[in-house]
């Protein structure tokens, strides 16, 4: 029974484990397709946004950089006061590599919306990892994780109707849900069923 279950984890596990250097291909294929300009999907959740304004501004809530800085420092917080220190150290330099890596993937992919860079969406990206950060410290407990995918989509709408295109967006999804993974391993806090792999 127990090979059983190992055995239907086993294609999560690779999954996982694999997943930061996926996710980046994932991401960096997307930047191919979309190219420099908007695309249809794009102009759908442009096709009447010529202002930021009105009910956008509170989508925009979620993904604002002074609510992620304060989740982010809640969690840090939390950690060390439960003693989980490698956890702790892990979130506190992701997020400033997060920021750091984020303009280098900008310039790279050379994509602009309004005159700056937009492929991958920072904000997004940073949103991601606070929440992917905060999954963590929560034990990947299934009410964070659906929290964490409900506030993901949230900020991503914002995002998408104001400032990005949508496939940005996707970009910071791919890209964050990367580094949370990454992050996930060196934290030694995988998801429960995907553990390292036996001999590995």
């Amino acid at each position: 029974m127990a090979q059983r279950a190992s055995a239907a984890w086993r294609p999560l596990q690779l999954l996982f484990r694999w997943w930061p250097v996926l996710g980046l291909l994932a991401m960096a294929g997307l930047a191919r397709v979309v190219g420099t300009g908007s695309t249809r999907v794009d102009r759908y959740f442009l096709r009447d946004n010529t202002a930021i304004y009105d009910w956008r501004l509170v989508l925009l809530f979620v993904s604002d950089a002074r609510v992620v800085t304060v989740a982010w420092a809640v969690g840090v917080g939390i950690a060390l006061w439960q003693q989980r220190t490698r956890l702790a150290l892990v979130a506190l330099v992701t997020v400033p590599v997060t920021t750091l890596l984020v303009p280098a993937c900008k310039q790279l992919f050379g994509r602009t919306k309004g005159g700056t860079w937009a492929y991958p969406s920072g904000h997004t990206t940073v949103l991601v990892v606070v929440l992917g950060m905060l999954v963590l410290l929560a034990a990947w407990k299934t009410w964070a994780v659906i929290a964490a995918g409900v506030l993901t989509v949230w900020g991503m709408l914002g995002q998408s109707l104001t400032y990005h295109y949508f496939t940005d967006t996707v970009g910071g999804l791919l890209l964050g849900s990367a580094i949370v993974a990454a992050a996930a391993v060196l934290a030694g806090c995988p998801p429960p069923g995907c553990r390292p792999l036996a001999g590995s």
